[in-house]
């Protein structure tokens, strides 16, 4: 926790303003006083304005004033108040505090103690870090602009004053005003067809954190795939959505068998357009998915697995704060594993897995050596921004944390465990102690000769020695044919028939970059790897072109940087042109030209990486 001198800032020149403001401390990523103040609903009136870049209206919140403070305290960023309303007609004092770095500034309105109802009558701006407004050039139909959220960790401030925690649940409503070729959707109970009025009401009735607000305008479409499912997709893209997810109502059905009955009513797919910075955002009732994961065959659909298992794990259940992030994620990927397990069996999803714990052990060698207390489950972002734990740690050490305990007592008693902990935390917030308490009452003392070393795990760094162990046979398989051609050179070594994209990931992170320097231009004509519209196998293979100076590739390495928002790909190509002089001005020329079309999350990212910050 670190304390704020409070300050004012003008933000209208009649508004009545506070004479004395409270000190400002921010805790968990937020200024809010939601000890004192419980946030029980928020309804939003805004109005859609694609030509100014910004949402205007007002936002509704009903409190219960428990403690009968002076204040309520909300966390705002990049908002323009216009002015407060107490029970929408009583004219509220209220001031901003100082601009901190990530946090944005604290909205401070004064209230009584019998308070029920404030009014927050607001504009954002066309710069706000939650809002990617498109241009037409943007999207898949290049005809109609496109406006998406990214809430997720802290930017729901900037779109909604709100109190901006995971801590904090609560329902909302909306009615969203747009033009009419546009259909608005929201992580709330949602319209399927525009209509001539456009105007939309939106419910959520279960109660959510502020990460999972969420808005989309589109020129969109839906096709349903299922009873109680179906996907979001502009025209050009929906046909080839739909076939990649025709196994979405089996997915859900598969997970409910697992652990418990899917509580969110409907789930629905909406696919963006590629500046989306994440591979899908687990939006509650709607994911928003990547445009990369239509690969034609079906074989990156692991990814909606994981989305949708975090409507038990993230969305069901919360983590209370970002340092205890492995709580959503780790639950999550050991969940979508077993999802995808059960619809493709075994084989499958040791692939997956072993490819995961791959790249997590690259990813701890990494901290290891420039920030080793990342390495921890257990994280401490204070004073940072809670991006930075969005590493393989808080993933897949999570999930193999998850899987190691499950070798230890055995499958039935961890699923009936897993299904008891979502059930007994289902719409609450946990924290990493609440966890540990839990884990030790209803799994640990039942079974007490299982050796779950859970504190290594969750507070000490790297990785502990029983680490569960994945053998995929097809992995294995890959590993002998990219050895053969490491020390062989020999293109006949590999033998692609059945290759799924995770088979291509391994051959290509199995190939020696040092050994196969002469070799690249005899597997790009063998495979046509340059010229792949597969984003997961472009990014390993871009890897090697640039390790190896392979010049060739260098105009579609642009082209992808240009067309490709989503930051898992994007960080390692930049990271690896950062590595040389030439790679790090040619990866600059490329972001200044492209940069507006990432996603704020991808920007940031990439402007660290080429030392632009």
């Amino acid at each position: 926790m670190f304390t704020l001198l409070a300050s004012l800032a003008l933000v209208s020149c009649t508004h009545k303003t506070i004479q004395h403001m409270p000190t400002l401390s921010a805790k968990n990523h937020s200024f809010a006083n939601y000890d004192s103040v419980t946030l029980k609903h928020i309804h939003l009136d805004l109005a859609v304005d694609f030509d100014h870049k910004k949402l205007s209206g007002k936002a509704i919140l009903n409190i219960d004033n428990h403690s009968g403070t002076q204040y309520l305290i909300l966390d705002t960023k990049q908002l323009h108040i216009d002015k407060v309303l107490l029970e929408d007609k009583v004219e509220a004092a209220f001031s901003l505090g100082k601009e901190q770095t990530h946090l944005g500034q604290a909205l401070v309105i004064a209230i009584e103690k019998n308070t029920k109802q404030v009014a927050v009558y607001y504009h954002t701006s066309p710069e706000a870090e939650a809002l990617m407004w498109l241009s037409p050039e943007q999207t898949a139909g290049k005809k109609h602009p496109f406006l998406f959220t990214q809430s997720q960790a802290i930017l729901a401030r900037t779109w909604v004053p709100c109190m901006d925690a995971p801590a904090v649940r609560f329902t909302y409503s909306a009615d969203i005003t747009c033009d009419t070729a546009f259909l608005p959707l929201m992580s709330a109970q949602n319209n399927f067809e525009k209509n001539k009025q456009g105007k939309y009401h939106f419910e959520m009735p279960q109660p959510i954190p502020s990460y999972l607000l969420a808005l989309a305008v589109g020129h969109l479409e839906f096709q349903s795939l299922g009873e109680n499912c179906g996907v979001f997709a502009e025209p050009e893209m929906l046909e080839k959505s739909a076939y990649e997810f025709v196994d979405l109502s089996k997915m859900i059905a598969g997970a409910s068998e697992l652990y418990g009955e899917y509580a969110w009513g409907r789930y629905d797919v909406l696919v963006l357009p590629p500046s989306f910075p994440f591979g899908g955002m687990e939006n509650p009732r709607i994911t928003f998915a990547t445009p990369t994961i239509i690969a034609g065959d079906r074989s990156l659909v692991s990814l909606i697995a994981h989305e949708l298992a975090h409507s038990w794990s993230g969305n069901l259940v919360t983590n209370q704060t970002w340092d205890d992030f492995w709580l959503n994620e780790g639950f999550t990927v050991y969940f979508e594993e077993r999802i995808m397990e059960k619809l493709y069996g075994k084989p499958y999803a040791d692939m997956l897995s072993e490819l995961s714990l791959g790249e997590l052990k690259v990813t701890v060698d990494d901290l290891m050596t420039s920030a080793p207390g990342d390495t921890k489950l257990k994280l401490n972002l204070a004073g940072r921004n809670p991006d930075d734990g969005v590493t393989d740690i808080a993933y897949v050490k999570g999930c193999m944390f998850l899987k190691m305990i499950e070798e230890q007592v055995g499958r039935p008693a961890w699923d009936e465990f897993v299904k008891a902990y979502f059930n007994h935390f289902k719409f609450q917030t946990v924290t990493t102690d609440d966890f540990i308490d839990y884990l030790k009452e209803n799994l640990i003392a039942k079974h007490p000769k299982a050796n779950i070393n859970y504190e290594e795990w969750i507070f000490n760094i790297g990785l502990p020695k029983n680490c569960p162990e994945i053998n995929s046979t097809e992995l294995k398989r890959v590993a002998a044919m990219a050895a053969d051609f490491n020390n062989n050179h020999a293109i006949k070594a590999i033998d692609t028939a059945g290759f799924t994209t995770h088979h291509w990931l391994y051959l290509l992170r199995n190939l020696n970059a040092d050994s196969i320097k002469n070799d690249m231009k005899v597997l790009d004509s063998a495979f046509n790897l340059t010229a792949s519209t597969n984003a997961e196998i472009q990014c390993d293979w871009y890897v090697l072109c640039i390790k190896n100076n392979y010049q060739t590739a260098y105009p579609s390495i642009e082209n992808y940087l240009s067309n490709v928002g989503r930051r898992k790909f994007l960080k390692p190509v930049y990271d690896n042109l950062a590595k040389t002089p030439e790679g790090l001005k040619f990866g600059k020329q490329i972001f200044e030209k492209v940069k507006d079309s990432y996603h704020a999350v991808s920007r940031n990212t990439i402007a660290g990486i080429l030392h632009l910050q």
